[in-house]
């Protein structure tokens, strides 16, 4: 009987945070009467947050397997997916992803987690966007200034993570957010909290993740400030008044994510593990992840998936790709692995990771 009690109260607590995160998400997309006749149309939230670059993705192993891997996350990714999964590291790793990204842009991430036991497991992160020098060009100087500038975001995430039982799991992060534009910078704070429950079937686990709850961002720097004549044509009154641009306030991409992974086949040499997310933002319409990934002995890992199924005008879709995992010695392991993401008409990405457990 304790433990029946024990497995309600914890489908309650799931089924609870579920509710939470999508009463938290809120609608993404209102249908509006736009042609008079009764035709209605839905208008996305597409471009209204700060921080896009917190929506990309970590992880070559999650690229490959199209982004769905809330109820997987059992790597140093699990910082981005669904901190819960940290409690299923079983010894300290290093974790290493870049990616030229989209138009030459570099992304990076790197991690490292420390489990302690009964106590949990903690992790400290870094993502870091850089899009390269570019040439600064006016309207007057179109060809350039001779001066030149650079966009950088990045945020900085402290994990914490524990095992409440043997099936069920809760984690949150804390990060720190910068995004900057020549001589502009916009900051703030945002948490994410996940749950991760291994039901009564073995095989099938569950995943719920909201990230990236904060406060809003706005850009303030020299970049804004400019020097305007109030009254051009007249004389006698104050020339020039030093002014800046107001800037507006944007929310953080609100992300609330569940979803499930299935060991379809597990063997002493073969394993198949199928996932498959739903993902809800503030900013665009909901979408569905699916991804299945073969295992050979521990050693070879083959994978592949579709992102962003359902979503209005996106352009993500098929993603593939393996990895290979060496033992160093008795307590030491390395990995390596790939990914490739079709990105439509803006062509693909290329995803490396590498990963040391000791």
């Amino acid at each position: 009987m304790k433990h029946f009690n024990t497995y309600r109260a914890l489908r309650n607590g799931f089924a609870g945070a579920v509710l939470a995160g999508l009463a938290l998400a809120g609608p993404t997309a209102a249908a509006q009467d736009l042609s008079g006749g009764g035709e209605t149309r839905t208008i996305t939230k597409v471009g209204t947050t700060a921080a896009g670059f917190l929506k990309i993705g970590i992880g070559s192993r999650a690229i490959s397997l199209g982004g769905a891997f809330v109820a997987e996350s059992s790597d140093l990714s699990a910082l981005y997916w669904n901190p819960a999964g940290l409690a299923r590291l079983n010894s300290g790793a290093v974790s290493l992803t870049h990616t030229e990204y989209l138009a030459d842009i570099d992304y990076n991430y790197a991690a490292v987690g420390i489990p302690l036991g009964a106590a949990g497991t903690v992790a400290a992160s870094i993502i870091l966007l850089d899009s390269g020098d570019m040439e600064v060009r006016t309207v007057a100087r179109p060809e350039g200034t001779g001066e030149f500038f650079k966009a950088q975001d990045f945020a900085l995430q402290l994990s914490y993570a524990r095992a409440l039982t043997t099936n069920f799991s809760i984690g949150t992060t804390v990060k720190y957010i910068s995004e900057s534009i020549w001589h502009s910078k916009a900051s703030g704070f945002a948490f994410d909290v996940g749950v991760l429950f291994t039901t009564p079937y073995p095989r099938l686990r569950l995943g719920a993740n909201m990230a990236n709850f904060g406060g809003k961002m706005q850009m303030n720097g020299r970049d804004i400030l400019f020097s305007q004549d109030p009254t051009p044509g007249q004389s006698g009154d104050v020339e020039i008044v030093n002014a800046e641009y107001l800037l507006d306030r944007y929310d953080l991409p609100l992300l609330f994510r569940v979803g499930l992974a299935w060991d379809a086949v597990t063997t002493n040499d073969h394993t198949l593990l199928a996932l498959l997310d739903a993902t809800h933002p503030n900013d665009n319409s909901e979408f569905v992840n699916v991804g299945f990934e073969y295992g050979f002995r521990d050693l070879l890992n083959l994978r592949i998936g579709y992102k962003n199924v359902f979503e209005d005008d996106g352009e993500q879709g098929l993603t593939f790709g393996g990895g290979i995992n060496i033992r160093i010695d008795r307590s030491v392991r390395a990995g390596f692995d790939y990914a490739y993401a079709d990105f439509g008409l803006l062509e693909q990405t290329h995803w490396y990771t590498f990963n040391l457990s000791f």
